[in-house]
């Protein structure tokens, strides 16, 4: 029962203001250990948030009663000043007319001309993979899912430094853009000394550099069979299709949201795999197994790799790309006897919900048989949120997986992964980023 939920003050939200940019989860931890589930946070200016880790009241905000509730100025407003208003950060009737238009270009189907391309891209780019040297996988796993991004959307060879120059805006767009939400009371300081302006001059860069592919491609007479042939293919109720601005805001969130949290989770899952090799030995008999098929297509191939999907989604269950979302009530709701008046802010934190004792065991045990197939999907569904829940569910959920479990396999196959890590290291900005993920690769 929430019905009088505890509060942390303003004044301990600004004792701890370093820590919480550097990293807010542990202090997000300590609260939910002292105040349970549900707590309020005041954030200043009369302004506070209702942090929550119940997996319930999650699928209640995201699924049940989703029409009560909308993104928050956050994820809206201030994501959309760096990566425009696509099918991310829009809300209301937009989303709904932009997901009806884009949803037909992630159908398994649709899907499953672009797996070559997928396939081929992550064997080009593990072949990048220095044997015998400790190295920090994540710059090799950013450019292996920034290029398969790149090459799914509109066929693109970087002949230049065209798509690692994108690569450069979208990230140091996050950073400035991470300060911005969690330092709210300097956003004062932020414009006063140009750095929003500095970041949105290089935001801009990007829209000019992305028309130039779109008005490339309108004026050309070959069919690339890709997702920007799709978009400039769709068409809305009407028979309109998306201008540029548009195309250029759907581009820019699948770059983000389908670059950054696919190279998150495949660090994460090679570093977990790296310090569990009995774990690793399960994944290359699986891949090892199969080394010799001829598969009719690459689909039937990510059929087979069974376990090696298992390893994705419990590292995804540690360490979720999309470790937090928030919405805000448009409409009065209760949950579980909270009252929620209309206009109030509520965290989700999938971190927290992903560990909670109370539904795993030995929630922080890297365990890939927690999702065995065998298991019903419907016993730990409210409790694990890896792509979100309902009508805003990740349109790009099975490209991911499909990404994911070829690369996985195609590196264990080829290499057997070591560390010395003890402990996985993390950097909460927009996504959840792994720190200091240094592995050694041996040829098989």
């Amino acid at each position: 029962m929430y019905k009088n939920p505890s509060t942390v003050s303003f004044f301990k939200v600004l004792k701890n203001a370093g820590r919480i940019l550097r990293n807010p989860l542990p202090f997000h931890h300590e609260n939910f250990q002292k105040y349970g589930d549900v707590f309020n946070v005041k954030i200043g200016l009369g302004k506070s948030v209702i942090f929550t880790r119940d997996g319930g009241f999650a699928k209640h905000m995201l699924q049940k009663q989703h029409k009560k509730y909308a993104k928050s100025d956050l994820q809206t407003k201030d994501l959309a000043k760096y990566i425009g208003e696509g099918l991310l950060t829009s809300n209301g009737e937009k989303w709904l007319r932009q997901r009806r238009l884009i949803q037909p270009a992630f159908h398994k189907k649709k899907l499953e001309s672009l797996v070559d391309i997928i396939k081929e891209v992550i064997q080009e780019e593990s072949d990048k993979i220095t044997a015998d040297k400790v190295i920090d996988v994540f710059p090799l796993m950013s450019d292996l899912a920034f290029n398969v991004v790149a090459k799914s959307l509109f066929s693109y060879t970087d002949t230049g430094n065209t798509i690692s120059r994108l690569q450069y805006i979208t990230e140091t767009a996050q950073k400035s853009l991470i300060k911005e939400i969690r330092q709210p009371y300097k956003r004062w300081w932020f414009y006063l000394s140009g750095k929003i302006k500095n970041t949105n001059k290089l935001t801009q860069e990007a829209r000019d550099i992305l028309n130039t592919i779109i008005e490339e491609r309108k004026k050309s007479d070959k069919e690339y069979h890709d997702l920007l042939d799709m978009l400039l293919a769709a068409r809305y109720e009407d028979g309109s299709m998306m201008d540029n601005e548009q195309l250029i805001d759907e581009i820019l969130i699948l770059f983000v949201a389908g670059h950054e949290t696919t190279s998150n989770a495949l660090t994460f899952t090679l570093a977990l795999l790296a310090m569990h090799p009995e774990i690793q030995d399960r994944v290359y008999t699986e891949v090892s197994d199969n080394k010799e098929v001829v598969f009719s297509s690459p689909i039937h191939e990510i059929a087979k790799y069974t376990y090696t999907k298992q390893c994705i989604e419990e590292a995804m269950r540690l360490y979720p790309p999309v470790y937090f979302s928030d919405r805000v009530a448009i409409e009065e709701d209760e949950y579980n006897n909270l009252k929620l008046k209309k206009g109030n802010t509520i965290l989700i934190s999938f971190f927290e919900i992903h560990r909670h004792k109370d539904f795993w065991s030995n929630p922080d045990q890297f365990n890939p048989d927690r999702f065995d197939i065998d298991v019903d999907k419907k016993e730990y569904s409210d409790h694990y949120f890896p792509f979100g829940a309902g009508p805003r569910m990740c349109i790009g959920n099975n490209f991911a997986m499909y990404e994911m479990i070829l690369a996985i396999s195609n590196i264990v196959k080829k290499h057997k992964i070591s560390t010395s890590l003890k402990a996985i290291e993390i950097q909460p900005l927009i996504t959840l980023k792994p720190k200091n993920a240094v592995l050694q690769f041996t040829t098989r």
